[in-house]
């Protein structure tokens, strides 16, 4: 109670029939009088001023109630007021979330991204939205099918945006599945009370095929005369309002290629297949903040060959020589020529053909090329070097768009019917020391051919036929004079051979003509005497070899070398060759696992020296820690999905008995254990994989504890950095 004033009540809805407020008059005042937003809910009692509510309040309905209160005399004259008095409705949750339609259908692509909504559901509540009673959530209650442990599909609790989850990214397939219902509740009381009102809506989803693909192979034309830049091809991502881009696999002076911001791809400018014949680049596509939207995708361009080069004569001239009795259909020669465009296509496929022949005696058909080969033949008549001695030939080479004109130079020479004479039969001998070096002329010797000069007819080859069996000798000729030039070819021994008895014979390099034959005065004899000179001492190996341990202590006693003197002499003084060792490297220091050394040995103090080779084969000692030698960074794609492994691989400088092989154990601290797996393949090598798929896009430090075969064994803690990283289409680190 109390005397009438302005006032305020807060009273909760829906709380029926109650007595709000009593008010106190004063004389003259006798009654009271209420008017405003009463809504037949809200009165006075005018006698006794009580303010009450016969029914409840409704805050939906009307959350705040205006009225005006006064007090009245006996005649109804206002004495005091109007007063206000408000009423606010306080809400209470009684009423249930309710979606805007009771079922909806939606659409996603294959291989969209994880988070990204593409689609929504609504619902409102009547309750105040300044309290929790209207503060709704949005929860996924069954997932159909629901084939994986985790749903495809996820649902954002606010705004209720629905989106493909990790796995639902990875796995969605409409070849597997391409519709899913969802039953989606939302709550409200923010979802966190017991006695929150709840409603669910069906969600039908169907899967299609994924609008982000690498188009087929791309083939181009070379030298197209299009206005460029060209249409070749168009991509286009799940996503909308993308940046598209290209980046190259390969580094070029210049890409010849672009796309624009609808994903068409486009060739630049006119392409050479014969410059480059294929290109490799990525195509991405980008949100407005840079984050890749889709894997990239590899496009791939092949430049189709277009017949744009003419055949290419091998030679600027081809010279051939025909002997005067060359029989009808003999092969005498070949015409090459070449053709820049694509090989095993018609565009390089190259056909022959005579043009001319110059002189047409005594026919103007005397050659015949083969079509496909170019190789030239005598046609049914032998050649005459009464009718001519030179012929010219243009043969024609085509490839069916361009054509080449080779030029071939046919000589009629002399039939071989002379034999080579030597101007001596006997060109007794000549003494030379042992010690002569390789390469010295030793005697010159001559024969003659009365065939036609400057032809194979006439030139005169000159060989050892007998005497020596070892080639210690060697004949040059000089092609204009045909003299013979006897050069010593191996170094001489006169222990070994004190003479040789040389029979050296002369012949041409074209047949002679039948009915004619070599004989004796293609033969000559000589001689050659040694002389014996002071050699050095001879070792009884030419090389040493000896395996000591790499740790070989200084002084120790390797080996024990000996020599003799082949006149027979002692040996009286050996010596090693390049200086002392005063320590040993250590096998890894070498390059391989020997060391080469050299001894001398001499005669007397100042005699002539000989050497032989000292090889020492270091046996390693397990003095090298192992480690890991990868030949690639390892990772794995974002997000792991189980299953995955990468290949490492164990090694060290040291040689192991028999082979190398490895222990891999993971270290037992932050987790590591907890977080990843080692499985051993062979010997050397050991798959790593993750225990779980809660990893982060980031490079993780995996210690790995490696311990070899070495006697005694050593054991080594490396740590692997391995990258979870987002992956192109090529399942590699993007």
């Amino acid at each position: 109670t109390g005397p009438l004033k302005d006032m305020n009540f807060s009273i909760p809805e829906g709380g029926g029939v109650r007595i709000l407020y009593q008010f106190t008059s004063e004389p003259p005042a006798v009654r009271f009088r209420l008017s405003g937003d009463k809504d037949g809910i809200i009165d006075i009692a005018p006698e006794k001023g009580i303010l009450y509510l016969n029914g409840s309040l409704d805050w939906e309905t009307k959350p705040v109630h205006n009225l005006q209160v006064e007090s009245l005399d006996v005649n109804g004259n206002v004495v005091h007021g109007p007063y206000a008095v408000t009423i606010y409705v306080e809400d209470i949750n009684d009423n249930p979330p309710e979606f805007d339609q009771k079922a909806y259908a939606g659409v996603v692509r294959q291989n969209s991204r994880p988070g990204k909504p593409f689609m929504y559901v609504h619902a409102t509540d009547r309750d105040n939205p300044a309290t929790p009673h209207a503060q709704l959530r949005y929860s996924i209650l069954h997932h159909f099918p629901n084939p994986y442990e985790e749903m495809l599909f996820q649902i954002d609790s606010e705004t209720g945006a629905i989106s493909p989850s990790k796995k639902g990214s990875y796995y969605l397939d409409p070849q597997k599945q391409d519709t899913f219902l969802l039953v989606v509740s939302v709550k409200d009381m923010a979802g966190v009370s017991t006695n929150a009102f709840s409603s669910s809506a069906d969600v039908f989803i169907s899967v299609m095929e994924s609008l982000w693909k690498a188009p087929a192979t791309i083939r181009i034309q070379e030298n197209s005369t299009q206005v460029h830049p060209v249409n070749i091809s168009q991509v286009k991502s799940n996503e909308m309002d993308v940046i598209y881009d290209i980046f190259e696999k390969e580094k070029l002076p210049r890409l010849p290629f672009s796309i624009s911001q609808d994903g068409v791809i486009y060739v630049t400018n006119p392409l050479d297949r014969e410059e480059k014949d294929t290109y490799t680049f990525f195509v991405v596509a980008k949100d407005n903040q840079g984050e890749l939207v889709d894997k990239p995708l590899q496009i791939h361009i092949i430049v189709e060959d277009i017949n744009d080069n003419p055949p290419v004569c091998q030679q600027a001239l081809t010279v051939i020589e025909v002997q005067e009795n060359e029989g009808g259909g003999s092969n005498i020669g070949t015409v090459f020529a070449t053709d820049m465009d694509e090989e095993n296509t018609l565009n390089s496929y190259l056909r022959f053909k005579i043009k001319s022949q110059v002189p047409e005696v005594p026919t103007s058909n005397l050659f015949y090329i083969q079509q496909e080969t170019g190789i030239l033949q005598l046609t049914g008549h032998s050649l005459s070097k009464f009718y001519a001695s030179n012929y010219s030939l243009e043969v024609l080479v085509t490839d069916g768009a361009f054509e080449t004109t080779c030029d071939v130079e046919v000589h009629v020479i002399d039939i071989n019917d002379q034999i080579p004479i030597f101007e001596k039969s006997d060109y007794d001998s000549v003494t030379i020391a042992e010690s002569v070096p390789v390469g010295t002329v030793i005697l010159e010797i001559q024969a003659n051919d009365g065939d036609e000069p400057a032809t194979g007819s006439s030139l005169i080859i000159y060989q050892v036929k007998e005497g020596d069996p070892n080639n210690s000798f060697i004949i040059e000729t000089d092609a204009k004079t045909n003299r013979g030039f006897i050069k010593v070819n191996k170094a001489l021994d006169f222990e070994t051979t004190p003479v040789y008895n040389l029979v050296i014979n002369a012949t041409n390099p074209e047949p002679l003509v039948q009915g004619v034959q070599y004989n004796s005065s293609s033969l000559t004899l000589f001689k050659v005497f040694l002389t014996n000179v002071d050699e050095p001492p001879v070792f009884l190996k030419p090389v040493y070899k000896k395996e000591v341990f790499e740790n070989i202590s200084v002084n120790a006693l390797v080996m024990t070398v000996e020599a003799y003197d082949p006149e027979g002499d002692s040996v009286r003084r050996k010596q090693m060759c390049g200086g002392v060792m005063a320590s040993v490297p250590s096998a890894e220091q070498c390059f391989s696992d020997q060391i080469s050394l050299c001894t001398v040995a001499s005669i007397r103090q100042w005699g002539p020296l000989n050497q032989a080779s000292l090889i020492l084969h270091l046996q390693d000692v397990n003095d090298n820690l192992p480690y890991l030698a990868m030949d690639y960074p390892a990772f794995f794609c974002y997000p792991v999905r189980g299953g995955e492994k990468t290949l490492i691989q164990a090694t060290d400088a040291d040689e192991q008995l028999f082979y190398s092989k490895f222990n891999f154990s993971l270290a037992d601290e932050m987790n590591t254990r907890n977080n990843w797996e080692i499985s051993k393949v062979n010997a050397t090598h050991a798959y790593l994989s993750p225990k779980h798929s809660n990893f982060e896009e980031k490079t993780y430090n995996v210690p790995i504890i490696l311990n070899d075969n070495g006697n005694p064994s050593l054991e080594n803690k490396v740590n692997l950095k391995v990258s979870i990283c987002t992956c192109s289409s090529e399942k590699s680190c993007f």
